[in-house]
């Protein structure tokens, strides 16, 4: 049987390219199930003008770029998708940044034959194991330390706050959700997944509250980038590839991407990705007519 594909989406700005981006995923994947959350506080969108395939959650929660409400936001889209009669056999998070770079007949066969249950980046994430890797180094210290701010004086007797950070894991076991049974994980957000990894991440979320709780603090930056990761990361029984299939560009150095323009189309369509991130339509519009065009 064809396997069915659904998309969740995350969006908070530029209505006309998440139209954009919702029409195509229509035209190549046939008006699949496609759930959106979007954030009315930082931008109004038209809902009434998307079709029927398209729901949105309501009421939205806020969110915003490295916080765990961006985390939760996409877990009531896809208990939404999976509280439908009709899910899907496979899911898609996909910012409204995002576009298709491969036709659907060939995202589809690879998912169609997958001995994968998830497509998630999930680096390991130890102590004292990163090397000349700043990457991993950088995960240790957002999400495997435990910080404590206490109240002190400046040379000048000025009032400030300073910081203690326990970083070896003998001192931090009793304060965070790891351990050898349960190991942290890293990688990027967006990935794709199948109904059974769909279902263990909301039934993990509802019966194990510790890992929400320690990335819900207001002290572990961007646990976007580890929430999902460390849920399929430890998931017994499931098994992963160690790829999302999402292309980037990191060239320019910095916290976000390079907007993708006509200059990295040959890239684009040699790519083996499925999905690439991110492109702006106020910056260059013609790229995303190029992509419709080889797709």
């Amino acid at each position: 049987m064809t396997a069915t594909i659904g998309f969740v989406l995350l969006t908070h700005t530029k209505p006309t390219q998440i139209q954009r981006l919702v029409n195509r995923l229509n035209v190549m994947f046939d008006e699949p199930p496609i759930v959106c959350h979007h954030d009315f506080a930082k931008c109004a969108l038209p809902i009434k003008e998307f079709p029927t395939n398209v729901s949105f959650v309501q009421p939205p929660s806020p969110t915003g770029w490295g916080t765990f409400p961006t985390v939760e936001a996409a877990l009531r889209a896809i208990k939404q998708m999976y509280d439908a009669p009709a899910s899907p056999d496979w899911f898609v998070l996909l910012s409204g940044s995002d576009y298709p770079i491969k036709p659907a007949a060939t995202i589809r066969s690879q998912l169609e034959g997958s001995p994968y249950d998830a497509y998630i980046l999930h680096d390991l994430i130890q102590y004292n194991n990163w090397k000349d890797d700043w990457w991993l180094r950088l995960c240790y210290e957002r999400y495997c330390t435990k910080t404590w701010y206490y109240p002190s004086l400046t040379k000048r007797l000025r009032p400030m706050r300073r910081a203690l950070v326990l970083k070896h894991p003998l001192l931090t076991r009793p304060f965070l959700p790891f351990s050898d049974h349960f190991r942290c994980y890293a990688g990027q957000f967006w990935f794709t997944a199948n109904r059974r990894a769909a279902e263990y991440i909301l039934r993990f979320y509802a019966t194990r509250p510790r890992l929400a709780s320690h990335y819900r603090s207001s002290h572990v930056p961007n646990p976007e980038e580890s929430y999902f990761n460390c849920v399929l990361g430890n998931a017994p029984g499931l098994k992963l590839d160690n790829n999302d299939y999402r292309y980037i560009d990191w060239s320019r150095g910095g916290p976000h991407p390079k907007n993708l323009g006509m200059e990295g189309l040959p890239k684009l369509l040699s790519s083996t990705d499925h999905f690439a991130r991110r492109f702006d339509i106020d910056h260059d519009a013609r790229i995303l007519d190029e992509l419709d065009a080889a797709t």
